[in-house]
This record gives structure tokens, C-alpha cells and sequence, in this order.
């Protein structure tokens, strides 16, 4: 097992699984957000439970972020360091190409802060930016 992976891991608390090894291979690898999809079919020996399981692990451990892009299908990407199992960090657009279907963070965005409207709680924010990306231009 890859030594990033064994830290990774070892940081969050959670067990050395292959599966969870092979997964965390394929988001350090990745330079875009992957779907469950994306993720099953590239991970032949897990099931879709098994999948949706361990996405729903490194979500809530701060290991992985939710990187909505409008397609209507949930995408992630690695979190930065800090993120845990207390709370996200990852304040950032992403963009989704509308050639490729590649959606990437844009941690260089920031997403601005926003003052609540006065009876409103926020739990969430996202900022995305759509259109082609420079690779498809």
C-alpha cells in the first residue's frame, strides 16, 4: 500500500482496507471529481453497496467533499488537510466542462461569505462555473 495512502487512513482512524486503499488510489490519481459510477467501474472487486459506503465514510471523515457541477449526479474530490469529521473546509467553485463532463475543484475561488437572511439557517453553499474547460477549447 502506497505510503499517502497508509497516512491518509491512519490520520481519519479508519482500517487498511484494499477496497478503501484502491478508492483513496483512485481520488489521489484523479485530477477531476469522480462519480459512484466512475468509481464502480474502475473498482471491479467492490459492489455498489460497498462503494456507496465507503464514499459515505471519507465524506463524513473530511477525507472527501461533495463537488456539485449541475448534472444532477453527486461527484467528490479530495479534501484539502484540514477538512475532519467535525466540519468541511472546502469553501471553493468548482467547474464543470460542458464538453467533457470533467468537473475539477478551483480552490483559487472562493466561495464569498454570505451574511444569513434574517430567519434563515445556510447548512450549505455551492458555487459553480460551467462551460469549457481549456483542455476541450
Amino acid at each position: 500500500m502506497d505510503n499517502r495512502i497508509m497516512e491518509i487512513l491512519h490520520t481519519y482512524s479508519l482500517r487498511k482496507t484494499p477496497i478503501r486503499a484502491q478508492m483513496l488510489e483512485l481520488f489521489l490519481n484523479a485530477n477531476q471529481a469522480l462519480g459512484q459510477q466512475e468509481l464502480e467501474l474502475q473498482m471491479d472487486t467492490a459492489d455498489r453497496i460497498t462503494v456507496y459506503r465507503t464514499l459515505r465514510t471519507f465524506e463524513q471523515k473530511g477525507i472527501i467533499h461533495q463537488a456539485i457541477d449541475g448534472t444532477g449526479k453527486m461527484k467528490y474530490a479530495l479534501c484539502e488537510a484540514n477538512c475532519d469529521e467535525h466540519a468541511h473546509h472546502d469553501s471553493h467553485a468548482h467547474f464543470h466542462c460542458e464538453v467533457c463532463n470533467k468537473t475539477v475543484c478551483m480552490e483559487q475561488i472562493p466561495i464569498p461569505h454570505i451574511t444569513n437572511p434574517l430567519g434563515y439557517q445556510v447548512h450549505q453553499i455551492h458555487l459553480l462555473l460551467s462551460g469549457t474547460c481549456k483542455t476541450c477549447q
